[in-house]
């Protein structure tokens, strides 16, 4: 494993544990200022839908949260090429113990002079084809 995949991979696990421990510093630490929280998913009606929530948003529903949160990803495919990398991160998201869904992980990452930042993390969510058992 190359150093950059390393650090990338330490970008990812620094987002989930400030998820799991409700820490502001490593959750708001990961991302590039520009950075885009996003979900590809379907509405009510089955029309397809991207929606967004604002990384402050993001960070505030986590900390303002009484729920305990554990998203675990696992198979994760880091592709690297210059100043921009892309992991691909199948997940299980855990709320107070039980299964909630599970989906994709599509973050980006671009090369900062504080290292490597989070520019774009876009999600899947279902509750079909999971494997509630998988943690890792």
């Amino acid at each position: 494993m190359s150093a950059d995949e390393a650090e990338i991979r330490a970008v990812v696990t620094t987002l989930f544990d400030g998820m799991r421990e409700k820490d502001g510093g490593k959750l708001r630490g990961v991302w590039h200022d520009d950075a885009r929280l996003q979900t590809a998913g379907l509405d009510q009606d089955g029309v397809p839908r991207l929606s967004s929530t604002p990384i402050d948003g993001f960070v505030a529903g986590v900390l303002g949260s009484e729920a305990e949160l554990d998203e675990v990803t696992f198979d994760e495919v880091v592709q690297i090429d210059g100043a921009l990398a892309t992991v691909w991160a199948p997940y299980n998201l855990f709320v107070n113990g039980s299964f909630q869904h599970c989906g994709v992980d599509a973050i980006q990452f671009v090369r900062t002079p504080d290292g490597w930042k989070i520019f774009q993390l876009t999600d899947t969510r279902k509750r079909d084809g999971c494997d509630p058992e998988r943690r890792g």
